[in-house]
């Protein structure tokens, strides 16, 4: 695979088109004003020039006394006397007017050159901002269609990271220096242009030096990019570590780890802080070198224009307009180069956020997946696995699903038990399709799964997870979570199946009351209801419960059993639990162990049986 690096940053910023389509006319009309406000800079050293030759002096003349250049208004002595007086007065007021009109047509050509920057900056700016908003959009709906899988290798904080930093030097390319790139652009192509129109020899000269220039921007300018790259790499890894520690602060504090994780974080920093002071000093010796060459040129070939002014052969306001020209020309190269090193600092970043761009799910539907609604009639639907394998990506040596067989019948409720890695956890991962089995076939109703649309297959699932998830929002919202459509009655009604109602009205502002990040408001046992109301809401034909009981006390423990037990009427259930209540209701009991069925039957059944599952139960339960 090419290293990113290597490739054309031209090449790379291209992957930004798409993005700037469709606002081709913003982008058409910020090009107009941006050619006029070019066009408005060419056009003020040609009225330097029209003044300094036509306009300040009767006649032009050489320091050495060579021949007269007539002047457009010539203001010679009269011989007739009074009459001569006059007439030379006449040609005073005429020759001021002329000079007024040049005046005139100078600050009009401001005036054009003011409004048309403005407007461009306008554009720009406003297309800076949009486009930046569609990558961030885009960007952040490709990962929210990534499978966990992508997520064991890929961190969070790195892909926030990307979605700020990144999109914000884009932001700075696109709304700034893109136009001011393409202006310097038009100012250099403009300026040669009048440079060799001026003065054919000079330009010819001031080629032949500006040519030494094109080297170290090259050459130099690689190295400035590969480190670009590696520095935003570094405030990636940076910006993961520490929403790694942010979100489990009580676990730093409970071990007494903050100077250690103060030191790693610091030690990060530190590592981007250095990167970015070797990307910032090659630019630094980049900018000088050029500064220095171009300038070098422009000093030689003034010095041979003014040579030219005192040989008689150049004119006092065509060396002008050549030096007006050449500084704009240098000016140009110089914005030129202070803009490459932005550009090159967009095209890491676009690199970077274009690798998420490019992602694919490793879990997707058939591109033409009829429509499915599972049915939610009572008694749920049934669910079948048939020799199923699995190995998770992470750990391929290890199976966590071997030749696996399930049939759950609608209605019915099964219990999975096993020791830790058993592959409990795994069932529900394949059957909501985070993961797809490497063989076998999973069938919810009468579809496998893999030839349903995700939406429609995890619209018949309704999970109550082990680590609950609370949104940072309010009561009301995160239980609506489970159906955005829900009423306000059926949130409340949900919550009181899921014992929540009560708690929640004890909040500072009931339904309405801001939870925190995380949750971090409430209780364990707390969280826990706030997700069992966010399942009873979704209503689903197939209920999937981890150890949907574990964070309660005994009390509420009874009390959300019987609001799960109203919830699992009419439903097929698939329950990971250790608790006894929840065990020995279940219509079967399925233990598990290193990915395999190794039992099957009632709580009483295999208790007798006094396998794995009795020495689960003696371990667990306290059953004798």
């Amino acid at each position: 695979m090419t290293d990113p690096t290597e490739r054309s940053s031209l090449a790379v910023l291209r992957r930004l088109v798409p993005f700037l389509a469709p606002y081709r006319a913003r982008l058409l009309l910020a090009f107009v004003f941006l050619v006029v406000a070019a066009a408005s800079t060419l056009i003020v050293p040609l009225a330097f020039r029209q003044l300094i030759d036509h306009g300040f002096s009767a006649t032009a003349t050489s320091p050495a006394g060579g021949a007269l250049v007539p002047s457009t208004v010539s203001i010679a002595p009269s011989p007739l006397g009074h009459v001569g007086a006059r007439a030379a007065d006449a040609l005073d007021r005429a020759a001021t007017a002329h000079v007024d009109l040049y005046f005139l047509g100078l600050f009009a050509v401001a005036v054009v050159l003011a409004i048309s920057t403005a407007a461009r900056f306008y554009m720009v700016s406003w297309l800076g901002e949009r486009v930046v908003a569609d990558i961030r959009s885009a960007v952040y709906t490709r990962m929210l269609d990534q499978s966990p899988e992508f997520y064991e290798t890929t961190r969070s904080g790195e892909v926030l990271s990307r979605l700020t930093t990144d999109t914000t030097l884009i932001q700075t390319v696109v709304g700034t220096s893109m136009s001011m790139g393409l202006r310097n652009v038009f100012l250099f192509v403009g300026g040669m242009g009048m440079l060799a129109f001026t003065s054919l020899r000079l330009f010819a000269i001031t080629i032949g030096l500006l040519a030494l220039v094109i080297v170290p921007i090259v050459v130099m300018g690689r190295r400035v990019r590969s480190l670009s790259k590696a520095s935003q790499d570094r405030v990636a890894d940076s910006s993961a570590l520490a929403g790694e520690i942010l979100n489990a602060m009580p676990t730093v504090q409970a071990f007494t780890q903050e100077v250690a994780e103060a030191t790693r974080f610091g030690a990060s920093v530190e590592s981007s802080f250095a990167t970015a002071i070797r990307r910032t000093r090659t630019r630094a010796w980049l900018t000088t070198l050029v500064i220095t060459l171009v300038f070098g040129a422009i000093v030689f070939v003034l010095w041979l224009g003014a040579n030219a002014v005192i040989a008689g052969t150049m004119s006092p306001g065509l060396l002008a307009a050549f030096v007006l020209y050449s500084v704009i020309t240098a000016g140009a190269i110089g914005g030129l180069t202070e803009t490459w090193g932005d550009v090159l600092r967009a095209a890491g970043a676009t690199d970077r956020l274009m690798e998420l761009l490019d992602a694919r799910s490793f879990i997707t539907a058939p591109a033409n997946a009829a429509p499915y609604v599972v049915a939610k009639a009572a008694g749920g639907v049934a669910v079948r696995f048939d020799r199923v394998r699995f190995h998770y990506p992470s750990r391929p040596d290890t199976a966590a699903l071997e030749d696996f067989t399930l049939h759950v019948a609608a209605g019915e409720t099964v219990a999975l038990v096993g020791p830790s890695g058993g592959g409990k956890s795994t069932v529900f991962q394949l059957l909501m399709r985070f993961y797809s089995p490497e063989s076998g076939t999973i069938v919810v109703g009468d579809r496998a799964i893999d030839t349903l649309a995700l939406d429609d297959l995890r619209q018949a699932l309704g999970i109550v997870p082990q680590d609950t998830v609370i949104f940072s929002t309010d009561a009301r919202e995160n239980v609506r979570y489970g159906r955005p459509g829900a009423t306000d009655d059926e949130i409340v009604a949900a919550t009181r199946a899921a014992q929540a109602h009560d708690f929640i009205m004890r909040l500072p502002e009931g339904y309405a009351t801001f939870l925190g990040e995380r949750g971090v408001r409430l209780s364990g046992g707390q969280r826990q209801r706030i997700a069992i109301a966010r399942a009873i809401l979704r209503n689903p034909p197939v209920l999937l419960l981890d150890e949907a009981t574990s964070a309660l006390d005994a009390e509420s423990e009874a009390a959300v059993q019987r609001a799960l037990e109203t919830a699992m009427e009419g439903r097929t259930t698939i329950v990971i639990a250790h608790r006894l209540a929840t065990v020995k209701k279940a219509d079967r009991i399925v233990v598990l162990e290193h990915g395999r069925i190794v039992e099957t039957g009632t709580h009483a059944e295999l208790v007798d049986a006094n396998g794995l599952f009795a020495r689960l139960a003696k371990l667990q339960f306290q059953v004798a």
